[in-house]
């Protein structure tokens, strides 16, 4: 059963095409890879996914939600979660507080309550901070909950953000390029997690320049050239493509490069 449904997908900038007529599906439980080389519209898919970007044309549905129609703001409560490629903490908040930020979907105490710490808004708080520990103790750093995030090294940091993704219980989670400027040992354990987090039953849509990473953990692989769709298949299926293979050593296809 599909999760994600994306059909006939565009996004142009003026006289600029990021990407076009672009299709496909996630089912639940999957793990989609999207690659494809420097300018193929990768992350300009994710950023009109996550409604950054207002699509040109063309349709995309989570479940019964018509993702055009809502908000980025509005993600969050129907179960889509993201993490970005540059990161996105507030650096002089704890580990856990920033963990605690993907959860505010889901408080309900409100702001005066919560400052007063009555009953319902104390246990809630509990709820939330317990919520919150088992990500970090999920991706490893749960012994890090009170360094400023600020202190900690980037590959660290990287593992906050998932973390904060995981804690907002996420139907679909979008993840924005997890190995980009790891060393090699912070790129096989981010690898390990990603793996270990889909295992519990996660859709995943991932974007990533790593392609041993994507080998690993995909189960399908899309892959954009020129802002348009190439290939899609297992990953051995893409491997062996030979547009695909043109496309990584830089033989020219037909069109302008994308943006994005």
């Amino acid at each position: 059963m599909s999760l994600l449904r994306v059909q006939d997908l565009a996004l142009r900038f003026g006289e600029v095409t990021a990407f076009e007529d672009v299709s496909f599906e996630v089912g639940e439980g999957e793990l989609l890879a999207v690659i494809g080389p420097n300018g193929a519209g990768k992350t300009s898919l994710f950023n009109a996914l996550s409604r950054v970007y207002r699509p040109t044309a063309g349709i995309m549905w989570l479940g019964d939600h018509d993702l055009r129609s809502l908000r980025a703001s509005q993600l969050a409560g129907i179960g889509v979660a993201r993490t970005f490629q540059n990161l996105g903490l507030f650096a002089h908040l704890s580990v856990l507080e920033n963990v605690l930020i993907g959860r505010h979907h889901l408080m309900r105490a409100g702001t005066l309550r919560a400052g007063l710490w009555w009953g319902f808004a104390a246990r809630e708080e509990r709820l939330h901070r317990g919520k919150a520990m088992e990500a970090l103790e999920l991706v490893g750093i749960s012994q890090l909950a009170a360094r400023p995030v600020q202190t900690l090294p980037y590959g660290l940091q990287k593992r906050v953000e998932l973390a904060r993704a995981l804690t907002m219980e996420p139907r679909l989670l979008l993840l924005d390029e997890p190995v980009a400027g790891l060393g090699a040992g912070e790129r096989s354990e981010m690898t390990d997690l990603v793996r270990q987090v889909h295992a519990r039953g996660l859709t995943i849509l991932l974007v990533e320049h790593d392609m041993g990473m994507v080998m690993q953990v995909a189960q399908r692989v899309l892959v954009l050239d020129y802002g348009r769709v190439i290939a899609c298949g297992s990953p051995a299926e893409v491997q062996g493509d030979e547009q695909v293979v043109r496309a990584y050593l830089g033989q020219e296809l037909a069109g302008p490069r994308a943006a994005g």
